[in-house]
């Protein structure tokens, strides 16, 4: 009997050595194939390698979205044909993170403010068939119809099975991260805006018992959040709303939260709000883009149509690559530069480096 349980012993121990020389995760349940989107991962999971036990992954990022007109008619009409030009970019990616500048709601009052956005939730429809996986709330419009809506938008999420981050019933749930495991990577996404209306950030910002959004202005709670996310990921991803309205240039106030946010943890820092493009590279080893530009938004200036996709492969820490896949924006919807437009805009976005604190 003992030497049949040590035959026993021995053959598991070789198994298990066997799996992990192969790359395979420890964990019974199977992992996702290559080619598949994210699963939530359901428990955090042991510390492990800067590299994680994975493959490398690739994501993408874009930035701001609303249903505005003349979306709103094209969604009503065909919620998949809203982001079908651009689908085939945020398919590619093994996980797609926009910025969602919309409440999804029918119900709650406008706040008093010159700007408020709503959706229905065929929006959420839209966003998946377009080939979008996660969206963060995070912005001066998560909470356009007030608590009520926001609350409405975060339901809808998840009956469309749209994870939304940078807001929540409370704080913890406003600053916890998204969670994926992608070919054996922990991948986790923050969502946060450092943009509120003075006279709202009291009343916008989640607390202990209290609905809100996630506060880039609170430094502290962020970094913490990012901090404890830091622990049991591979990739840690913030996703912030940032920047002054129209000002390509990065400020002050976004450099200075770039370099503690890549201090506290975060291996990628991307976000929107200006609704022109700003400058994009790496912040040590991190890699950060200051302005992702209007998405899905009406738009008519030269320079608030200049659009595109941010797309990155990391493996776990590194990041392998970055580049820019340009678009313009018609009719409220992006559309993939192609030649020598696709030439110019590339060059122009990196042009737009040479004000950041950032290198190529």
């Amino acid at each position: 009997m003992v030497a049949a349980v040590t035959f026993a012993a021995a053959l598991a121990a070789l198994l298990g050595a066997r799996a992990a020389s192969d790359g395979r995760a420890s964990e019974s349940a199977p992992q996702p194939i290559a080619t598949a989107k994210p699963v939530p991962s359901p428990v955090a999971q042991p510390e492990r390698g800067r590299l994680g036990n994975g493959r490398p992954v690739t994501l993408a990022f874009a930035g701001d979205i609303h249903f505005e007109s003349p979306i709103r008619e094209r969604l009503a009409s065909s919620p998949a044909s809203v982001l079908a030009p651009i689908a085939p970019v945020l398919k590619k990616a093994d996980l797609a993170v926009a910025n969602l500048e919309t409440a999804i709601t029918h119900r709650g009052t406008a706040a008093p403010k010159a700007y408020t956005f709503r959706a229905p939730t065929s929006a959420f429809d839209a966003l998946r068939a377009g080939g979008i996986d996660v969206v963060s709330v995070a912005n001066n419009h998560g909470m356009d119809f007030g608590t009520t809506g926001l609350r409405d938008t975060l339901a809808a999420g998840r009956r469309a099975r749209m994870p939304v981050v940078g807001g929540g019933r409370n704080d913890r749930e406003a600053y916890a991260p998204h969670r994926a495991t992608i070919r054996g990577q922990r991948i986790a996404v923050i969502g946060a805006t450092q943009v509120l209306d003075d006279h709202l950030i009291s009343s916008w910002t989640a607390g202990r018992s209290k609905a809100g959004l996630a506060s880039a202005k609170d430094e502290p709670r962020l970094l913490r959040a990012v901090r404890e996310a830091r622990r049991t990921s591979d990739t840690l991803i913030v996703f912030l709303h940032w920047g002054l309205e129209l000002e390509s240039c990065a400020t002050t106030s976004q450099t200075s939260l770039a370099t503690k946010l890549v201090a506290a943890g975060a291996d990628i820092v991307v976000g929107s709000h200006a609704h022109v493009l700003s400058g994009g590279g790496r912040l040590g080893k991190a890699l950060v883009g200051y302005g992702l530009g209007n998405f899905v938004f009406y738009a008519s200036r030269e320079s608030t149509v200049a659009s595109g996709v941010l797309e990155v492969t990391v493996t776990g820490r590194r990041i392998d690559s970055y580049r820019w896949r340009p678009a313009r924006i018609s009719g409220g919807i992006p559309y993939p530069l192609v030649g020598s437009e696709r030439g110019r805009a590339l060059a122009e976005w990196n042009r737009l480096r040479a004000c950041t604190n950032l290198r190529r």
